[in-house]
């Protein structure tokens, strides 16, 4: 398999990658990372993320962001900006689609319900999780547990990682992809973008599903910074949309905050990779800050993700919701917890807690919901839809 034309020194390359942990001959039409994405898309864990809440439950309407969606966008983004920047697409679009796989039901309510009840056994962390699911959790081949990818999509896939698993998984994979947390160095740059284009990705899509909602208006957005002043130029340009077409409107400001900051991350990026010009992809490693905001941008970012956070993740319509969400959580986890009889016959190892937190993080938000209610008697959304 030849390797993808154009990449630049520092980008990574599936020929150079660090190999998988259990060896595999080569496949005759993919690359190692090529396959690593479609051993991924082939997943159980990606197809549950069609059911996975990212802001508004799966319940709650049919146009919403979901984990999946939401990988894809990403991925999208990522694609972008790598082919801009000389990166390789491959790894980038790969990490960005497994990056989720992890996620509890209900979004960020249900990790932090079950981080609370893991908190005697370690917590839960849903990067974390999403390594476990590649490494362990897919029961897929017969040779080996998980999905046995490349050490390069592994390691973009671990986001963050405190020092005590990082120690932890050092012990269990000598020089793996804990090391770079005790070393204090950095992921691929193919990684790094992947972060950045998920963070691009969902304030871009909660801000347009808050405003489907209708929980977030158009004049409340407006008075961002970032919002505001696409909004004012796509205005200027069509000023028939202020009275034809809200809905419109504020689609075309959102394409234009992402184009802006696709473009804003190509040009500050591309100047720090030039002024760095690290001889290889290791070498990339050492140096912070090279996938990177302008300054002016970061900080436009920041503002809209604050605005964001107190305006839409915590309005009470949703926290209503995401206490819900947590009680179920919570239930489901003490219920196993005292009666492993209802667990598949899998996750009732040595570690119970660990295994119950393997099951519910795998559960979408439909089946949580309904083996909730099998377990309790109690729909605590009925009045939800």
């Amino acid at each position: 398999m030849s390797a993808p034309h154009g990449l630049a020194p520092w980008a990574s390359r599936a020929e150079s990658s660090r190999g998988r942990r259990v060896a595999e001959p080569p496949a005759p039409t993919r690359d190692a990372f090529q396959r690593d994405r479609d051993r991924i898309v082939h997943s159980s864990a990606f197809r549950r993320l069609v059911y996975k809440t990212q802001v508004f439950l799966n319940h709650e309407g049919d146009l919403f962001r979901t984990r999946l969606t939401h990988s894809l966008e990403v991925a999208q983004l990522g694609r972008s900006i790598a082919r801009g920047l000389s990166l390789n697409e491959d790894l980038v679009e790969t990490i960005a689609l497994a990056h989720d796989l992890g996620h509890t039901p209900f979004g960020h309510a249900g990790q932090d319900a079950l981080d609370e009840c893991m908190a005697p056994w370690g917590g839960f962390e849903h990067n974390l999780q999403s390594l476990r699911v590649v490494d362990r959790l897919e029961q897929r081949y017969p040779a080996w547990d998980g999905l046995n990818l490349c050490f390069e999509t592994r390691e973009g896939i671990l986001k963050r990682c405190p020092l005590s698993v990082a120690q932890r998984l050092e012990t269990e994979e000598p020089g793996g992809v804990g090391r770079r947390f005790l070393d204090g160095t950095q992921p691929s740059l193919e990684a790094q973008l992947a972060n950045l284009a998920d963070e691009i990705a969902y304030n871009a899509h909660d801000l347009d599903d808050g405003l489907r909602s209708g929980l977030l208006t158009l004049d409340q957005v407006r008075e961002v910074p970032l919002v505001a002043r696409h909004c004012e130029s796509a205005l200027a340009e069509h000023p028939v949309l202020a009275e034809m077409s809200p809905r419109r409107l504020m689609a075309e400001t959102i394409r234009r905050m992402l184009s802006a900051q696709v473009y804003d991350v190509l040009a500050a990026s591309g100047a720090a990779l030039q002024a760095a010009a690290p001889t290889d992809a290791w070498a990339a490693r050492d140096h912070r800050g090279l996938l990177c905001f302008s300054a002016g941008m970061k900080h436009e970012s920041q503002a809209l993700k604050r605005f964001l956070f107190a305006a839409l993740y915590r309005h009470p319509q949703v926290t209503q919701t995401t206490d819900r969400a947590k009680q179920v959580v919570r239930e489901l986890f003490a219920a196993y917890l005292a009666a492993p009889q209802h667990l598949p016959d899998e996750f009732r190892g040595a570690d119970l807690p660990r295994g119950v937190a393997d099951y519910i993080a795998g559960m979408t938000d439909r089946f949580a919901r309904r083996e909730h209610l099998r377990l309790s008697g109690v729909d605590l959304f009925a009045d939800a839809g």
